[in-house]
């Protein structure tokens, strides 16, 4: 129902003061000296040098100036030289985002708000958000604004193609906080003042201030080399696995503590490379006895079997050896369930007792497309108890699946970590990374089939989807991990589930020589030499 104002009786009115001159004169001369010293400290690395200049040129002649600018010019391009990064941090990217600040945004921030909607007017005043930050990178540009009264990151969001089109990018991405903001660890006195005001400044929580990232670069169309042998971690942290890199230039960690994986994509999307930018992440631990990863590989081995001696299980042959597998993790977690009840709450790896990571290379093989009803729910059974209980005891489950809907995977929500790579369904976005998910940016069935193991992840417990891409790690390295990175104390014939299944071992077996042989089912033989 639609409200009309009365009409006012008495019509209010202030009154008007005359100011004498010389006050009006003496508040203008305030006003310029504070704007002047205040664009001075603002934009000290402008005005710095140039008062350096002037007092060069008033003190040694004005001749000194060009040759001080020639040197400082060959000073700049040599260290822009010898060292690009430090360069670009403390100078390139600086003066690129004042200047940006200034010419691009501050210059067209007004009418692109006007012609947007996202300001409003109220009698002869104009308001629109304001612009408190530019941080330039080679991956873009970060703004941080505060939002008006009445706005939420919803209305940015579904302005974002305008936004982009009208900073001269193609995507924008709407964040509700600030992004790329780790903790920085000082030491000392200075320190613990540095350390305060950083908490102030990041850590407080900011409701009214939002981030755009105007993407300018796609870092990820290139592919991002494999992690060095000698930077492989002997006891990997399981909160920071390095598997890859983020979209704004951030190296890309994935926390495999407390947590499940879910990987999603299309056939050809990467998901292998996600597989093994864990195993490299976790290839030190594996070696250290501090983690035990046990493969199950329903596509025969062809893609696992690479790295076999680094699995401390692997089937691959027997679907009931692959139950059988999945029923020692449950039986591993009971009894830490049993020995580690009161005593603590979260378990702590060791090399008698490891983090134990079961990893499933198609999971619709071992549920949905199963034939045998009664091993299908023996499987389903052992996965739902590893899923629902064993991430407090150091068992934990990453997956990969091809069709993510519900009646493939029913236990999806009970993966808490979830990698969408490239989809073929736009509806299938939402599935994998949660309602909303492509509406907050998270276009991964736009995602080209050229680039392979590209996806987004939901991170640092925001809502908002980051694009991120996974290292290319070639067979070459999975040989030289798989010669390396060997499991010290890998299964041997007769361990698994020897009475349910009735064929030969599908794991690393040892020889009179003591060297370790791979006994595989003719039928893969064949497929492996004919590949080769």
């Amino acid at each position: 129902m639609a409200g009309r104002r009365e009409p006012q009786l008495v019509r209010l009115q202030s009154s008007v003061f005359a100011l004498p001159r010389w006050a009006l004169l003496i508040g203008l001369i305030i006003r310029c000296v504070f704007r002047a010293v205040r664009f001075v400290f603002r934009y000290w690395r402008v005005t710095g040098p140039a008062f350096l200049l002037a007092w060069l040129g008033f003190n040694a002649g004005w001749k000194t100036v060009p040759i001080l600018l020639v040197l400082v010019a060959a000073a700049l391009s040599g260290w822009r030289v010898g060292h690009r990064e430090s360069f670009d941090r403390w100078v390139r990217w600086p003066f690129a985002s004042r200047w940006r600040r200034w010419w691009l945004y501050r210059r067209g921030w007004e009418p692109t708000m006007r012609a947007c909607g996202l300001s409003f007017a109220h009698g002869s005043e104009q308001y629109w958000p304001r612009v408190l930050s530019v941080a330039s990178s080679v991956a873009g540009d970060v703004v941080r604004l505060r939002m008006l009264r009445g706005q939420t990151p919803e209305h940015y969001t579904g302005k974002s193609a305008e936004l982009a089109y009208s900073f001269g990018t193609r995507l924008c991405r709407v964040f509700s906080g600030r992004v790329n903001v780790s903790p920085r660890v000082h030491s000392g006195r200075l320190g613990a003042v540095v350390a305060w005001w950083e908490r102030r400044k990041y850590g407080r929580d900011r409701p009214t201030e939002m981030t755009l990232v105007f993407v300018r670069g796609d870092l990820l169309a290139y592919v991002v080399p494999a992690i060095a042998s000698d930077r492989i971690a002997s006891a990997p942290d399981l909160a920071r696995l390095p598997v890859g890199l983020r979209e704004d230039n951030a190296p890309l960690h994935l926390v495999l503590a407390q947590t499940h994986v879910l990987i999603a994509g299309a056939t050809g999307a990467g998901k292998g490379s996600v597989i093994w930018s864990i195993m490299r992440a976790l290839a030190g631990g594996i070696r250290s006895g501090l983690v035990q990863v046990w493969a199950i590989d329903p596509k025969g081995g062809m893609e696992l079997a690479m790295g076999q001696r680094m699995f401390a299980r692997f089937a691959y042959s027997s679907l009931t050896e692959m139950a059988g597998v999945l029923d020692q993790a449950v039986d591993v977690m009971r009894e830490r369930q049993n020995r580690l009840a009161g005593a603590v709450r979260q378990h702590t790896p060791t090399p008698q007792d490891p983090t134990i990571v079961v990893l499933v290379d198609e999971l619709a093989a071992l549920t949905a497309y199963l034939t045998d009803k009664d091993l299908r729910a023996r499987i389903e059974s052992a996965l739902a108890m590893l899923l629902s209980q064993g991430r407090a005891l150091g068992v934990h489950v990453i997956a990969a699946v091809q069709d993510p809907r519900k009646e493939v995977v029913k236990f999806r929500d009970l993966f808490p970590t979830r990698i969408g790579l490239r989809m073929t369904e736009d509806q299938q976005v939402d599935m994998v990374l949660g309602a909303g998910a492509r509406k907050r940016g998270a276009l991964a069935d736009q995602i080209p089939a050229s680039l392979p193991g590209v996806g987004y992840m939901v991170l640092d417990q925001r809502p908002e989807p980051v694009r991120v891409r996974f290292t290319h790690v070639t067979d070459e390295h999975i040989r030289d991990m798989n010669a390396r990175f060997a499991c010290p104390n890998a299964y041997r014939s007769g361990s698994v589930d020897q009475e349910a299944s009735t064929s030969r071992p599908t794991v690393p077996a040892q020889t009179s020589a003591g060297r370790r042989t791979t006994v595989m089912p003719a039928g893969l033989l064949d497929k492996l030499r004919a590949e080769q």
